[in-house]
């Protein structure tokens, strides 16, 4: 089985730029510049022969390449015991453009469709009950942004989880054409 998602990898100023603001609360379990990407499109566990389909079928998407920025901070989960801190892309309708797309590309291949909205985002850090509040680290970095950078391609991923969390391998890459 394999456990795979797509996802755009950040150029390496805005890898830099995250990196920089990470810190700060206690017991958060922050992402390594190995592990920051914007997840596109979760696929999941699937057997080999699907995922080969999948990494043959992402090869048909065709979309032009794009600029993102990053635009501020927020998290997922209850205010009082929030899962994760992440930082906002931005603008957003190129990059939902491009899962739409490739949602239906996946759809054609025999998956589910993805079933929650989509928000751009980069995952900064995941957290726990141990983890301290995240407040003061919203506050400070609530005007998080960076200049525009280029996006000219897409990945498709393969994920292990371990103790330490998940890492992050890029198996096919797939490029984004002006």
């Amino acid at each position: 089985m394999h456990r795979l998602f797509v996802g755009l990898r950040p150029p390496r100023a805005m890898r830099e730029r995250l990196l920089a603001v990470m810190g700060g609360i206690e017991n958060a379990r922050w992402q390594s510049a190995e592990q920051l990407h914007c997840t596109l499109r979760f696929i999941g566990e699937v057997e080999r022969p699907l995922a080969e389909d999948i990494a043959a079928g992402l090869g048909h998407v065709r979309f032009p390449s794009f600029d993102l920025a990053l635009a501020g901070i927020g998290q997922f989960g209850p205010p009082d015991r929030p899962r994760a801190l992440w930082a906002g892309l931005g603008p957003t309708h190129r990059v939902a453009e491009l899962h739409r797309k490739i949602d239906r590309r996946l759809v054609e291949l025999g998956l589910e469709t993805e079933r929650r909205a989509y928000l751009p985002h980069i995952t900064l850090a995941r957290l726990n009950s141990t983890s301290s509040s995240t407040s003061r680290f919203r506050e400070e970095h609530a005007g998080l942004e960076s200049p525009p950078l280029p996006f000219h391609h897409f990945l498709l991923y393969r994920s292990t989880l371990g103790s330490e969390g998940a890492s992050y391998e890029a198996i096919a890459r797939y490029p984004l054409r002006d």
